[in-house]
C-alpha cells in the first residue's frame, strides 16, 4: 500500500462521526492502531463509553468508508469499549471501586425521572458496562418497585452491606430497609446522613457507572447531596411542559454552582400515540427540552414518548429494557445511555490512582 493510500485510509476513517459525541473518529481519538499489508488493512477502534448493541454497525461503517477507495480491497475492523473513570467536582475523592457517578436528576417530580434513571442504569449494563442504581430519594423510594427485588440486604462483614442484584444492576435502596407503606418522617440532616450511609456503606463492586436517581427539587437536601458525593456528571429530566422546563433549569443551574457537568437533557413523554386510532399528539407541549438544551449549550440526549407501556412495565418490576429489549422504546434508552456516556468520555480523566506508588526504604 502506498503512503499516498494509507494517507487516504486515516482520511476516511477520520472523517466518520459518531452520532453520540457529535464527533469524529479522529477528533475524539477512537483510532488506535492502523495495520497495512498492500490493499489489506486492519484498524482498531477503541471508545470510551460502552457501546455493544452499536459496535457491528460502527464497524460496518468504517468498513464501507474505507472501501469508497478502490485501492484497499480488504477491510478488517474491530471495534471495542473502554471505561475510564472521570474528574469529579471540587477535588472530591472518588468513591472506591466506583469509576463514575451520575446524577439523575429533575427540577420537579411527577416527570418520570426514577422510571427513566432505571431504564437508563439497565440501558448501560446491556452496552456492557458494570452498573449500580442508588434510590436517593429517602422519602419515596420507588426503586426497588421497579427493578423488582425486595428485602433487607446482606452483609458479609457486619460492617457493609452487599446490593441486591437486579436485572445485572447492583441495587441499593432505603425501601430494601423499611416496610413499603413506612413514612420517612425525617428531618433533612437525617436524611442526608441515611443516604451518605448507603452511599458509602454499600459494598459496590468494580462499577463503571453507579446511577443516582436524586429526589426532585432543588433544596438543602440535593444541594448538599451534590457537594459531598463525587459526580463525574449529570443528566436532567424534563418534560416538555413549560412548568416542567422551568424547574428543570433550576436543577441545571444547581449543578454549575456545584461544578458538576451537565451530560444532557432527557425530554420525557415528548408525545402521546392512541393504541386505538394511532393519533399523534404533543399533551405536554412540544420543544420544551429541545429549547433548553440549546439555551444552556448542553446536549439533547434524547426524547422518550408517554407510553402505557413504560408504566406498566416499571409497576410489574421489569422496565422497558428488560421487557422489550429489542423494541424501539428500549432502542430509545439504549441511544440515550450511550450519548449520556460518550458525552462524560470527551471529558477530563481523574487522576486518581493514575500515578505509581512510591515507597522509601531505608537500605
Amino acid at each position: 500500500m502506498t503512503q499516498s493510500t494509507k494517507d487516504s485510509a486515516e482520511r476516511l476513517i477520520g472523517d466518520v462521526v459518531d452520532p453520540h459525541t457529535g464527533k469524529s473518529l479522529a477528533a475524539s481519538g477512537a483510532i488506535k492502531g492502523m495495520g497495512v499489508d498492500g490493499g489489506k488493512i486492519a484498524v482498531d477502534i477503541v471508545l470510551g463509553y460502552p457501546a455493544r448493541t452499536w459496535e457491528a454497525a460502527l464497524a460496518q461503517q468504517v468498513r464501507d468508508a474505507l472501501k469508497s477507495d478502490p485501492a484497499i480491497t480488504v477491510a478488517t475492523v474491530g471495534v471495542a469499549s473502554r471505561v475510564h473513570a472521570h474528574k469529579v467536582q471540587n477535588d472530591l475523592t472518588p468513591l472506591p471501586n466506583v469509576k463514575n457517578v451520575l446524577a439523575v436528576a429533575s427540577g420537579k417530580g411527577g416527570v418520570g425521572k426514577s422510571t427513566t434513571a432505571a431504564n437508563l442504569a439497565l440501558a448501560l449494563a446491556a452496552e456492557g458496562a458494570k452498573v449500580g442504581l442508588l434510590d436517593a430519594d429517602i422519602y419515596g423510594p420507588s426503586i426497588p418497585r421497579m427493578m423488582g427485588v425486595a428485602g433487607k440486604p446482606d452483609s458479609k462483614d457486619g460492617k457493609t452491606i452487599e446490593a441486591k442484584i437486579a436485572h445485572g444492576v447492583q441495587t441499593m435502596s432505603i425501601g430494601f430497609l423499611i416496610d413499603e407503606d413506612t413514612p420517612m418522617i425525617w428531618r433533612g440532616p437525617m436524611v442526608t446522613q441515611a443516604l451518605t450511609q448507603l452511599l458509602h456503606d454499600t459494598n459496590w463492586h468494580d462499577l463503571d457507572y453507579l446511577v443516582i436517581d436524586l429526589p426532585p427539587g432543588t433544596g438543602d437536601i440535593q444541594l448538599t447531596l451534590c457537594q459531598k458525593v463525587p459526580v463525574s456528571g449529570a443528566l436532567i429530566v424534563t418534560t416538555p411542559q413549560d412548568i416542567a422546563t422551568l424547574d428543570a433549569k433550576k436543577a441545571l443551574k444547581m449543578f454549575e454552582k456545584v461544578n458538576v457537568p451537565v451530560l444532557g437533557i432527557v425530554e420525557n413523554m415528548a408525545l402521546h400515540t392512541c393504541s386505538n386510532c394511532g393519533h399523534t399528539e404533543h399533551i405536554f407541549g412540544t420543544g420544551g427540552g429541545a429549547a433548553m438544551a440549546q439555551q444552556y449549550g448542553v446536549p439533547l440526549l434524547g426524547a422518550l414518548p408517554l407510553d402505557i407501556r413504560i408504566r406498566e412495565q416499571a409497576d410489574s418490576g421489569t422496565p422497558t429494557v428488560i421487557a422489550e429489549p429489542d423494541g424501539a422504546l428500549a432502542q430509545a434508552y439504549g441511544f440515550i445511555a450511550r450519548k449520556a456516556a460518550a458525552q462524560l468520555s470527551l471529558r477530563a480523566r481523574s487522576k486518581v490512582g493514575g500515578l505509581p506508588k512510591i515507597v522509601i526504604q531505608n537500605t
